[in-house]
């Protein structure tokens, strides 16, 4: 079953992308990672409640509150950083690099999990690697005669995306030490609890507080629908990560970049170079390998 909760949450995560997408092209990246993680937050302690997980709270070791609030800052840092590069640079370029942290994730679920790092994920990690290198290499076309010129986007997406695929992973390793003895759902919850603190905390401490009563209706709807989105792909991603292995789990999760480069050609009309269709090949390859 961990197989199947992960395939939906590589496909709830690739929803979020597109919707995200949307709701932060007219608003600050920040405040709407603020303003999605509230229904984040609704949504996962709606389910806590309705599985009945709640009542093992008070149950909830120190331990696990440690490594729970670490995944939960790691993962705001991670969505802090995907969002602004989300703003600033294509769905096809950003996402490939964010999803790059299957690579670091199965070189910290070696270190620190013990699960063993063999020829095939070996393999695996060549391939997700150097396909998220050849998804980044395609340049834009320039601009036809008669047309205007088109703006060149700022080079910091690259940084941002980075910085998400890093805290990504420790995301992923501290989550899976984090709910080994605890529900699921309940973790979830938990840790999107200190998502929405670390988020509000960012609005506030960069006065970007006002901007939240400017966002325009249109932008709310895609960053809530988007909220939703994760809501579902964290209930399926921390289920199959109790029960599956790190190294496998997170590799499935993100192939979701299939689902993100579908509907960014259909809503976005980022178009694939052959370049880039051979990295994304690369990339879905490896990770499928892994369940070999």
């Amino acid at each position: 079953m961990w197989i199947l909760f992960a395939f939906g949450s590589a496909l709830f995560a690739g929803l979020t992308a597109i919707l995200a997408k949307i709701g932060v092209r007219e608003t600050d990246s920040d405040v709407a990672t603020a303003v999605r993680t509230v229904v984040v937050l609704l949504f996962s302690w709606l389910m806590a409640w309705l599985t009945g997980s709640v009542s093992g709270l008070n149950a909830v070791s120190a331990r696990t509150w440690l490594f729970l609030t670490l995944s939960g800052l790691a993962t705001g840092a991670s969505w802090l950083c995907y969002f602004r590069a989300l703003q600033i640079g294509d769905i096809n370029k950003v996402t490939p690099v964010d999803k790059s942290s299957t690579v670091l994730t199965m070189f910290l679920a070696f270190l620190f999990l013990g699960e063993p790092l063999t020829w095939v994920k070996g393999l695996a990690m060549l391939l997700i690697g150097g396909g998220a290198y050849l998804m980044i290499q395609h340049k834009a076309q320039p601009a036809q005669a008669g047309e205007p010129k088109r703006a060149t986007k700022s080079p910091l997406w690259l940084l941002y995306a980075l910085g998400s695929a890093v805290f990504a992973s420790l995301t992923a390793i501290l989550g899976k030490i984090g709910i080994e003895n605890i529900d699921s759902t309940l973790g979830t919850a938990i840790r999107t609890g200190v998502v929405l603190v670390l988020a509000w905390a960012i609005v506030f401490a960069r006065g970007k507080e006002k901007a939240v009563g400017r966002i325009d209706r249109r932008s709310f709807l895609f960053l809530v629908l988007s909220g939703f989105a994760t809501g579902g792909s964290w209930l399926c991603y921390y289920r199959a990560l109790q029960t599956g292995p790190a190294s496998v789990v997170v590799p499935i999760d993100k192939l979701s970049i299939l689902v993100s480069v579908l509907f960014a050609r259909v809503v976005f009309g980022e178009k694939l170079t052959v370049k880039s269709a051979a990295g994304l090949t690369a990339i879905v390859a490896g990770t499928l390998i892994l369940l070999l």
